[in-house]
């Protein structure tokens, strides 16, 4: 008996032969290759289990180098190995994982109390507004006088997301910086190097150029003038100038280039002078972001970026060439772009910038981060901040891996004997001033290379909401 022609459904017997096959021979093939699939599938599933056994071994490793390297972070006394690490190194970078942890504020207090007293730092340059930041400057400073340190951050952080620094953490950290200053004639500053101040800044241009009859007032109002039809709406301005050609660059440029070009005429008296040209620089960088903002994502965080590192350059050339630095951003800005997926976006950052300009044995980043807690944000961008729960760490992320070595707080430095062990990339928290927790493994993990991104790194365990000074009630 011959089987001539067969078209059999889908089972492992089933073939399509088109010539004559003994039957005998045709089971003997088929038995061939279910043979060959079953052989297949128990090879899949063994190649399966040893990754899954490599990859679970590679964690335990992983966990088992964080315990031998991580230093138990109990109080502020365990800051000095970071102190002792930094050295003689002039920029000293000091990260958050998010914008509303008070954990991330109060030891970076500590650590830039440390610095100040110990290694001779003199500027604190945070991720704020000039104008407002400005305003703190001049009160620790003795410039002017405020009935508090409360009073001058509700003042000057009216602009939404406030609780960034007007909160108690700051309040602290101002008292102690107002008390050190009036005690010695070299002085330590207090300065925002964010581009967001587009308004703010073409005020305090127009107003500090008015009180001094300075010619160059007109210049100002021009470009103020240009800005004028959109309300203060950076959204309308940015639609306008990318799409209808309607935009305010020239009047920016020229604003800036008169600035610079008659500095010399301006009053360093209370550092008049600097926030002239900052606030000159802030115009010019805040309209190339708007303009950018509605278009390119990346184009626009690398504006914003290079102006916040340009500011900081500003500052140095001010204060003179070796003055000491500390910085305080998100990890996404501290924390160096070319060892997370930012790279390949097209991305730059600070830490990126700052550690290309002066060269990395002159700059020390500090990466921060959390295992679970509470934080302050908002759902979306504009609304009332709360209080919200930080679940856990992803399984087998940075965080999570930090809690599987030890449920406590710890410090890890990266050195060039150990920074190897923590080369392997993995996904490292990051929460902003929106903050949607149920959602946070679909975009809050940044594939990072650690022990690359950071010099350093302090893990808080179980973190606590930051206290805004407008709601503490919340908390």
């Amino acid at each position: 008996m011959v089987l001539k022609f067969s078209v059999i459904n889908r089972n492992l017997e089933s073939l399509s032969t088109y010539s004559v096959l003994p039957l005998k021979g045709f089971r003997a093939f088929a038995r061939g290759i279910r043979f060959f699939y079953a052989f297949v599938s128990v090879t899949l599933e063994i190649l399966q289990l040893f990754m899954w056994l490599k990859g679970d071994l590679y964690v335990e490793k992983l966990i088992s180098d964080i315990k031998e390297n991580a230093i138990r972070f109990n109080g502020d006394e365990d800051l000095q190995h970071i102190v002792d690490a930094v050295g003689n190194k002039q920029y000293v970078l000091l990260g958050e994982a998010s914008h509303g942890t008070s954990e991330f504020y109060t030891i970076r207090a500590q650590l830039s109390k440390m610095l100040i007293e110990q290694k001779g730092f003199k500027v604190i340059a945070v991720e704020g507004d000039w104008p407002s930041c400005f305003q703190v400057n001049s009160y620790i400073k003795g410039y002017h006088q405020d009935s508090s340190s409360e009073q001058v951050l509700l003042n000057g952080f009216n602009r939404w997301p406030t609780w960034m620094w007007a909160n108690e953490e700051i309040t602290q950290l101002v008292n102690w910086l107002k008390e050190y200053n009036e005690k010695r004639d070299s002085k330590v500053g207090f300065y925002g190097i964010d581009v967001y101040s587009l308004w703010e800044s073409m005020e305090e241009i127009v107003t500090y150029l008015e009180q001094t009859n300075s010619p160059d007032v007109e210049v100002a109002k021009k470009a103020f003038s240009c800005f004028e039809p959109f309300n203060r709406r950076e959204e309308n301005y940015g639609v306008s100038a990318s799409f209808l050609s309607q935009d305010c660059i020239d009047e920016v440029i020229n604003l800036l280039t008169t600035v610079r070009r008659n500095k010399h005429q301006y009053s360093s008296e209370e550092e008049a002078d600097l926030s002239l040209d900052i606030n000159s620089l802030v115009t010019a960088n805040a309209e190339r972001y708007y303009r950018a903002m509605v278009q390119d994502d990346t184009e626009s965080w690398n504006v914003r970026d290079y102006h916040m590192s340009d500011v900081i350059e500003k500052l140095v050339e001010y204060h003179g060439r070796d003055t000491k630095v500390i910085v305080w951003e998100h990890n996404t800005h501290i924390g160096d772009a070319r060892y997370t997926d930012m790279k390949g976006e097209g991305l730059t950052n600070v830490g990126q910038i700052v550690r290309e300009r002066y060269g990395e044995e002159n700059v020390y980043a500090v990466g921060f981060g959390t295992h679970h807690g509470s934080v302050i944000a908002a759902r979306r961008w504009g609304d009332e901040p709360q209080v919200m729960n930080v679940p856990n760490g992803e399984r087998n992320s940075w965080e999570d891996l930090l809690h599987r070595a030890g449920a406590f707080d710890k410090i890890l430095l990266f050195q060039e004997d150990n920074k190897e062990l923590f080369s392997s990339t993995l996904g490292h928290r990051a929460i902003g001033v929106v903050y949607n927790p149920e959602y946070e493994h679909l975009g809050n993990y940044v594939p990072s290379i650690v022990s690359s991104r950071y010099d350093a790194f302090i893990f808080v365990n179980r973190s606590h909401a930051l206290v805004p000074l407008k709601i503490q009630m919340l908390v």
